[in-house]
């Protein structure tokens, strides 16, 4: 008996130990399970505490990046109006210098033409006195010439009575003869061609209109306006002085007809230096 007690004793020895450690393990595991999640409590607390803050910066940083685009965006409108202000001012000053250089060499172009042109007027003129010296002793005979057949013209000339009985001064029968009697001055002589049908034509101080033509016996009848009152000449003839009197010192006027075509004639008014 006395043999087997401290085996028992060493047994029960050995049992407490082992449930002590167990106890101890145990306490150990519940004290480890409350400090992580106590410490997982404050990981959570902590991580929604950096959540807000962060969310509060990406906030604050949101606005101010608003603030600064909008500030940018001021300044690049503001910088692209000075912009476009300064390139229009540029556009037209480019412009004005454009036009002035262009007018300077119109000029400068007109002015080298224009001493291109004188240069050869010059020596044209040159030219003109040379031949104008050799011409002068063929010109004196071609005056001459002219005066005596002038002068033969003249003398186929002669004078008629007029429609209203009175003499009339020489009558020209041709253009040869008329502008004689252009260079004698006495008169003003204005040729005409009136058209039958055509409106009136006006041959100052009066108006002429051609009413009938006759081509076969070479007569025609017109309408002469003047002073406000129409006088018709009816049946006249070639070279026949149709006249009347105009203006309100009544002068004679005179109408001669040189010419008959179809529905056409052709002459002259022959009228006072002081009607016109």
């Amino acid at each position: 008996m006395s043999d087997s007690e401290p085996v028992v004793v060493a047994e029960r020895s050995t049992s407490g130990a082992f449930i002590t450690a167990i106890i101890v393990a145990f306490l150990v595991g519940i004290g480890a399970l409350g400090w992580c999640y106590a410490l997982q409590n404050r990981i959570t607390a902590t991580e929604q505490s950096l959540t807000a803050a962060a969310d509060k910066k990406n906030v604050d940083l949101a606005d101010r990046l608003d603030a600064t685009n909008a500030r940018l965006r001021a300044t690049a409108d503001t910088l692209g109006q000075n912009v476009g202000a300064t390139q229009k001012q540029i556009d037209a000053r480019t412009a004005v210098i454009i036009a002035a250089q262009k007018s300077q060499n119109a000029e400068t172009a007109k002015l080298a033409q224009q001493q291109q042109v004188s240069e050869q007027q010059i020596g044209a003129v040159s030219s003109d006195v040379a031949s104008v010296k050799t011409d002068v002793g063929g010109v004196k005979t071609d005056v001459a010439t002219t005066q005596s057949d002038l002068a033969a013209t003249k003398s186929q000339m002669q004078s008629m009575m007029g429609d209203e009985g009175k003499m009339s001064g020489l009558i020209a029968t041709n253009h040869d003869q008329l502008e004689v009697l252009k260079h004698k001055g006495d008169r003003n002589y204005v040729e005409f061609t009136l058209q039958k049908g055509a409106q009136p034509t006006l041959l100052s101080p009066v108006k002429l209109k051609l009413e009938k033509v006759d081509n076969k016996h070479a007569r025609f009848s017109l309408i002469v306006s003047s002073d406000d009152r129409n006088i018709e000449k009816k049946d006249k003839t070639i070279d026949e002085p149709v006249q009347f009197y105009s203006g309100k010192d009544p002068a004679l006027f005179e109408i001669v007809v040189n010419s008959i075509d179809k529905n056409k004639v052709s002459g002259y008014l022959s009228m006072p230096k002081i009607a016109q």
